[in-house]
């Protein structure tokens, strides 16, 4: 089974997908190992991003964002949300070390504080900002936080995609398992349906207005995650990506979180 699934490995990226995956674990691991390998190399980016978010009764509020991604070869993206407006949370930092297995570590900085504060590993199923993102939802996605099993083919708003379960392998996920829709031509999500612990139905997060990057990475330009169980919403829309910028692994510290302006 071992040399089954290194063969699998070794040829993603070279053979279709799905011509020597067996078993629905094969596959589905294969196509998470092509959509790895579609967008690493990337280096860093910067982008600017509008929180929209909406309570049960349709009332909004609007948050704005400043991003940082630096991606780190062999480990998990580092990665820092500046929240400029509105006023109660302007300086506000949250910065996320994303790994495999083991647990990302996340700080956020309180400018009313004047203090940096771990965030427990324990505790990554909470809301992200007031919003229906968890601060697991942010980390970047890595192909060992899951396991994978291949469902079917299927088509979602005209995309032709492979719909694959996600089970998560790390600890304290609030989630019990995903089922994701992968568009087959970019290899990127169209669609992510997240399960609570007990195995209810619980957020759907939509990407859409997909754009490439540098001839090869691909970025949504809008992302809508709907909780089913609050009734609430928050959609993030994102404009000017800047790649390979001068972001360094000394712009990502507790630090520099102070700093931010």
């Amino acid at each position: 089974m071992k040399r089954r699934v290194f063969l699998v490995l070794l040829l993603v990226g070279i053979m279709p997908v799905d011509l020597f995956a067996q078993t629905p674990e094969e596959k589905g691991l294969a196509i998470a190992m092509e959509t790895d390998r579609r967008d690493t190399g990337f280096g860093n980016y910067i982008a600017d991003m509008t929180m929209l978010l909406r309570n049960r009764q349709g009332d909004k509020s609007i948050r704005e964002v400043r991003m940082k991604i630096l991606e780190v070869p062999g480990d998990g993206d580092k990665s820092m949300n500046i929240f400029d407006k509105p006023r109660d949370v302007k300086g506000t930092v949250v910065l996320t070390f994303s790994h495999g297995l083991k647990p990302d570590e996340q700080w956020i900085y309180l400018p009313a504080l004047k203090r940096v504060k771990r965030i427990s590993s324990s505790n990554k199923s909470g809301p992200f900002m007031g919003s229906e993102f968890a601060y697991e939802d942010i980390g970047s996605w890595e192909v060992k936080k899951y396991t994978y099993r291949y469902l079917r083919d299927g088509v979602l708003n005209g995309n032709d995609c492979f719909v694959v379960e996600n089970t998560p392998a790390y600890k304290y996920s609030g989630y019990s398992r995903q089922t994701e829709w992968v568009d087959k031509t970019i290899h990127q999500p169209r669609q992510i349906v997240f399960y609570d612990r007990k195995g209810a139905l619980l957020k759907t997060l939509t990407f859409k207005g997909y754009r490439q990057y540098l001839g090869q990475y691909w970025r949504a330009d809008e992302m809508l995650m709907v909780n089913h169980q609050t009734g609430k919403s928050t959609r993030l829309l994102w404009k000017n990506y800047r790649f390979r910028t001068r972001l360094r692994s000394r712009d990502f510290t507790r630090n520099s979180m102070k700093r931010m302006r």
